[in-house]
């Protein structure tokens, strides 16, 4: 889940400004590293269109079947091991950082719907995963996003 929600926020804009940590190869092999990937530039490639994709699907642009490019040839393996049963997922090296933050966003949209959403600042471009127990959050940040918000709406209504 961390690496899906850090996936959705690679791109936030800092001063009115977009920073892409996937856009240089070395940010973006850094970032896939510190996020179990390999850092190639064809991991890099692949996780942008998922990036991508997973916005575009997040926020209601895209169906979910947009993501299906993406687990072309991803296959899951039963082994049976001492404590049970476990899946392995067999992707090409370069794929498998990207198909499993694919496959995060479709757990965590089975199991805890309509909670991942763009934050409600029109001016930002980040994420949440809300985990209030009325799932009422509205802002990625609220001291950044939201004191904003309510700052704007105080200023209009006093003027």
């Amino acid at each position: 889940m961390d690496a899906l929600l850090d996936l959705l926020n690679s791109r936030p804009l800092v001063n009115g400004e977009e920073q892409d940590a996937l856009g240089d190869p070395t940010r973006g092999t850094r970032w896939a590293r510190e996020h179990g990937g390999d850092g190639s530039l064809a991991e890099l490639a692949l996780l942008r269109a998922a990036r991508d994709a997973l916005r575009d699907v997040v926020t209601g642009a895209s169906s979910p079947t947009a993501l299906g490019p993406l687990l072309d040839g991803v296959h899951q393996r039963p082994e049976a091991t001492p404590d049970g049963l476990r899946w392995t997922l067999q992707t090409p090296p370069h794929a498998r950082l990207a198909v499993e933050i694919v496959l995060a966003w479709a757990d965590t949209e089975e199991r805890h719907p309509g909670r991942l959403r763009p934050c409600a600042n029109a001016a930002c471009q980040l994420f949440l995963f809300d985990r209030s127990r009325a799932n009422r959050a509205r802002w990625c940040s609220m001291a950044v996003c939201g004191n904003r918000e309510k700052a704007r709406r105080h200023y209009a209504r006093t003027r």
